[in-house]
C-alpha cells in the first residue's frame, strides 16, 4: 500500500494514477497528523510526502517520520511536479526498495550460513563418529541417522541459498 500525503486538490487524481501505475492500493492524507493516524493503523510500502508539508509543519514531520517503520519515504513537490513525474518517482523508489530488500535478504542468508556452517559440520561429524561406534543399539542408530539426515538437509538448503 502507498500513502500520499498532500493537501493538494489533485490528491485523489494523483492517488488513482499511483494505484494504476504501481498496482498498489493508495490512500491519501491531507495533513501530516492524518498521515500519522494512517501509519499507526496500517503498514505501507511507500509514503509519498509533499515537501510543502515538511517545511510548513516541521514538528509534525518529525513525528510522521518516526512512524514510517518499513515504509520508504518519497519526497515530492506537488506544486511544481506533475502527476506523471510523481508516478515516475514512486516507481523508481519502489524499484530501489525492492533491490535493497533483495540485497539485504542475500546478506542475511550468507550471514546465517556463516553462523551455522561450523555447527552443521560438527553435527555431521559427531553423527558419523557415533554411528561408527561398536555395539550401538539399533534404536540409537536410527535416531542418529535421522539427525544426520536432517543436518545434511540443512547443509544442502544453506548451500542452495548461498548460491541464490
Amino acid at each position: 500500500m502507498i500513502l500520499l500525503v498532500t493537501p493538494s486538490a489533485r490528491s485523489q487524481e494523483c492517488a488513482q494514477a499511483l494505484q494504476a501505475a504501481t498496482n498498489h492500493p493508495t490512500h491519501t492524507a491531507p495533513t501530516l497528523q492524518a498521515a500519522v493516524s494512517h501509519l499507526r493503523e496500517q503498514e505501507y510500502l511507500a509514503v509519498v510526502v509533499d515537501q510543502f508539508l515538511l517545511e510548513a509543519e516541521p514538528d509534525e514531520s518529525d513525528q510522521m517520520l518516526q512512524h514510517l517503520e518499513g515504509a520508504f519515504p518519497v519526497y515530492v513537490n506537488c506544486a511544481i511536479s506533475g502527476i506523471d513525474r510523481i508516478v515516475r518517482e514512486v516507481r523508481s523508489a519502489l524499484r530501489r526498495r525492492q533491490r535493497e530488500e533483495g540485497i539485504a535478504r542475500r546478506s542475511a542468508k550468507v550471514a546465517i550460513w556463516c553462523e551455522l556452517r561450523e555447527s552443521v559440520t560438527a553435527m555431521l561429524l559427531s553423527c558419523d563418529q557415533a554411528l561408527s561406534a561398536k555395539e550401538l543399539p539399533a534404536s540409537a542408530a536410527e535416531r542418529i541417522h535421522a539427525i544426520h539426515d536432517l543436518a545434511s538437509q540443512m547443509r544442502i538448503r544453506l548451500e542452495d541459498s548461498e548460491e541464490a
